[in-house]
């Protein structure tokens, strides 16, 4: 059980974001740093919320918990108070893709309402992640698994300076480039086969891109992350910032 734990470096950052305080009434009011744990417990084994161990309390006060900070964003904020200044010197971008468990499929509006698409694996979910230059999560973006990574970058770069960026061929897109090109910042993009005038980059400089693809082991640690259990984008999102946050203050 050990390895659920959060370190007490990690409970000091986060502790003051939480809801409530000890000696509150109510469940906001309870043991805050038991109830992340209990959170990290499911979202690491990628078990149901009716599997939670006795020893957290009642599942159910448990999972309304949840909504209850999912709600008010307070797994952002865990997720920020974690994570240090990031060093923007360059910046990652990549996607991965994720199967969507049958328990994540059925939310209301149907799967298209909630970033999950049909793909070659079947029902997936794509999550697009911008890591500063040591590898570390600055932001992210669940998009259905079929969708083109390229789509969702612009919303994902909006208002975040850097000196360069660093991604595979499959960010070689001439609206990417002249992006960055308008914002000054390095390329530093792997290029496509089918681009017609050849475009250099650093080698050196992209073989640190291995960088962003470690954290995407990292996050998949997370059973619960690596196949989505979550029925709404807003528990997985709640999910990944909370493992993220975990990852960020190792």
């Amino acid at each position: 059980m050990d390895r659920y734990v959060l370190t007490d470096a990690q409970w000091a950052k986060m502790e003051p974001h939480c809801l409530g305080k000890r000696g509150d009434p109510g469940r906001s009011g309870s043991d805050n740093r038991h109830f992340v744990e209990a959170v990290l417990w499911i979202a690491r084994t990628g078990s149901p919320w009716r599997d939670l161990p006795g020893h957290f309390g009642n599942w159910s006060t448990a999972f309304r918990r949840f909504r209850d900070w999912r709600a008010a964003d307070v797994f952002i904020r865990l997720f920020e108070a974690c994570s240090d200044e990031s060093d923007m010197e360059y910046a990652m971008v990549d996607a991965t893709v994720v199967k969507v468990h049958r328990h994540g499929q059925g939310a209301k509006g149907g799967p298209q309402s909630q970033a999950i698409g049909r793909s070659k694996g079947g029902m997936t979910t794509k999550i697009l992640a911008l890591t500063d230059a040591l590898g570390n999560l600055v932001r992210f973006r669940l998009m259905p698994g079929h969708r083109f990574d390229t789509v969702g970058v612009p919303p994902l770069l909006d208002g975040i300076a850097f000196g360069g960026l660093i991604a595979d061929k499959a960010f070689d897109s001439d609206a990417i480039i002249a992006d960055l090109d308008e914002r000054g910042a390095k390329v530093v993009i792997s290029q496509h086969p089918r681009r017609a005038k050849s475009r250099p980059h650093d080698r050196d400089l992209y073989k640190w891109r291995h960088l962003i693809e470690n954290f995407f082991c990292k996050l998949k640690e997370f059973k619960r992350i690596a196949m989505r259990a979550c029925k709404t984008d807003r528990s997985f999102s709640a999910m990944i910032y909370l493992a993220a946050a975990v990852i960020n203050s190792r």
